[in-house]
Order: C-alpha cells, then sequence, then structure tokens
C-alpha cells in the first residue's frame, strides 16, 4: 500500500483508537469551499486549488458575505462536514475516497484534502480555515484512514464476503416473496373458478358435491395415477398432494424452486453492491499521503 506518512511517521497520533471507532472527533473550522482538481494527490494540485478558493472568498468578502463555519467529524467510518447548528450533513467524505490530506506549514489555520465524489467520481480539493488546530484536523484525519485500513486488513475480507452475501440472500428473499405473493394470487383464482364451476354444475337447489365410491372401510379406494386435489373427502376437506418422484428438479407446492442459501452463485449478487466493495478496496489500496507544504500564497492571500 502506497501511504507517505512521511512527515507524520515519528509522532503519536493524537487520539485513542476506542475514540475513532466508537465515536467521532468533532472540530470547528472556517469552510473556504471545494474545487475540482484533476489528480488525486500532489502539494502543486492542492496549492492551486487553495489559490482559486481564496481568491474567491476576497472576492465574496469584499461583497459583504462571511466564510460559513462548519463542524467536521472525523471517525473510522470518514470526515463528515455539518451545518454547526442544526447539524445537517452539508458533504460525508468517506474515508477510502480520501487520497490526500496536506497543512500549511507558514500558515497553521489552513489544511485541505483531496476526495473523490461518490457521485461525479471527480477529485474534489476541500479547503478549510481552522484557527491553529490544521496540523492536528491533518493528523486525526491519517489517523482514522490508518484504523480503517487496519480494520480491513484484520477482517481478512470477511466482513465484507459477509456483507454480499447478505446482500445477496436479501434480494433473493426480495424475490422469492414476491414470486410467492404472485402463485398464492394464482392458486386463489383457480379456487375461485373451482367454486363457480361446482355452483353451475350441481342439481338445480343443492351446491353439495356428489360423495364418491368407497370400499367395504368405507374408505375412497387409492390411486396411484389419481388427482387426489380434486378429490374431496367425506368431511369435505381436501387431502394432502401427492409428493413428485420425479429425477427433475425439486420444486416447491407452488411449482418454484426451493431457495438453498449455501447454493447463491455470484450471478445473484446486485452488480452495483460489486462494484462498491471493488471501489472501497481499490481506495484503501491508494491509499492517503499526509504532508505538511508551504503553500506559498501571495500577500493578497495573507488573511481570510
Amino acid at each position: 500500500m502506497n501511504r507517505a506518512f512521511s512527515r507524520k511517521k515519528d509522532k503519536t497520533w493524537m487520539h485513542t483508537p476506542e475514540a475513532l471507532s466508537k465515536h467521532y472527533i468533532p472540530y470547528n473550522a472556517k469552510f473556504l469551499g471545494s474545487t475540482e482538481v484533476e489528480q488525486p494527490k500532489g502539494t502543486e494540485v492542492v496549492r492551486d486549488a487553495v489559490r482559486k478558493l481564496k481568491f474567491a472568498r476576497h472576492i465574496k468578502k469584499s461583497e459583504g458575505q462571511k466564510i460559513p463555519k462548519v463542524e467536521l467529524q472525523i471517525s473510522i467510518y470518514g470526515v463528515k462536514i455539518l451545518e454547526p447548528k442544526t447539524k445537517e450533513v452539508r458533504h460525508n467524505c468517506q474515508l477510502h475516497r480520501i487520497s490526500f490530506c496536506a497543512d500549511d506549514k507558514t500558515d497553521k489555520r489552513i489544511f485541505t484534502f483531496i476526495c473523490k465524489d461518490s457521485e461525479s467520481n471527480k477529485h474534489l480539493c476541500y479547503v478549510f480555515d481552522s484557527e491553529k488546530c490544521a496540523e492536528e484536523i491533518t493528523l486525526t484525519i491519517g489517523q482514522a484512514f490508518d484504523l480503517a485500513y487496519r480494520k480491513f486488513l484484520e477482517s481478512g475480507g470477511k466482513d465484507v464476503e459477509t456483507r454480499k452475501q447478505i446482500a445477496g440472500l436479501q434480494k433473493r428473499i426480495q424475490d422469492l416473496e414476491t414470486e410467492n405473493m404472485e402463485l398464492k394470487n394464482k392458486v386463489q383464482d383457480l379456487e375461485n373458478q373451482l367454486r363457480v364451476t361446482q355452483v353451475s354444475t350441481s342439481p338445480a337447489g343443492s351446491v353439495t358435491p356428489k360423495s364418491p365410491s368407497t370400499d367395504i372401510f368405507d374408505m375412497i379406494p387409492f390411486s396411484p395415477i389419481s388427482h387426489q386435489s380434486s378429490v374431496p373427502t367425506r368431511n369435505g376437506t381436501q387431502p394432502p398432494p401427492v409428493p413428485s418422484r420425479s429425477s427433475e428438479i425439486k420444486r416447491d407446492l407452488f411449482g418454484a424452486e426451493p431457495f438453498d442459501p449455501f447454493n447463491c452463485g455470484a450471478g445473484d449478487f446486485p452488480p452495483d453492491i460489486q462494484s462498491k466493495l471493488d471501489e472501497m478496496q481499490e481506495g484503501f489500496k491508494m491509499g492517503l499521503t499526509l504532508e505538511g507544504t508551504v503553500f506559498g500564497l501571495d500577500p493578497l492571500d495573507s488573511r481570510c
């Protein structure tokens, strides 16, 4: 895995693993905005993005607009950007989509990260102003990524395979329930048609079907070729159907193939689930690059 923690490897992480695994770490910051970039990594890439967004913010500030404040919630599940008062999620950046994170050595307020958008698949650079916590936030994102990747490796792929199997089983069950409902409706229609036929063929003034002949023990003679489901017993109930002994594929009462959870082929899995799992694995393999760099901004950018 190509993880570049060159500047951070000699430093201890900021938080306990439990804090990022079971909860999240909140930070307050000002959000300068996001802009599309051509590459998922690189100091020059984020430097250009910071220049662009800072220049746009200076124009808006001259028009009387303030830089919006946001709350960052960092955990092993991602980086959420929320509106501080309403807690409405404005952006949800999953860790395996974050490929580059940097803070400015000369300006302790500015930090940025690059994340691949889940809908457009474009690489977006997010830029923030966090007073003097930029380096700490960068380290926290790096620690969260490291923990998430370790958890992914420790699972040995079992968690991923389990989620794939569950998704496949859920889809299979849903399909069977739909098929079962359709078959029940067909059976109900056939029963209704049978009742109408019996009423129309019965003698006038009577709807009681003719009793079949019985043997000396008052039992209905058994015929291996007779269709018992159409012959009522003496109390008017239907006998159970005779199970098929055919060598073909076994089917249930409604003619459907029985469901076997241990024989669920890959074709039963939704393609979107498979693509998401593949994309997550690829993102973790790419890794997260952490850097402390000098953006070298012009005097125009000295203060937001």
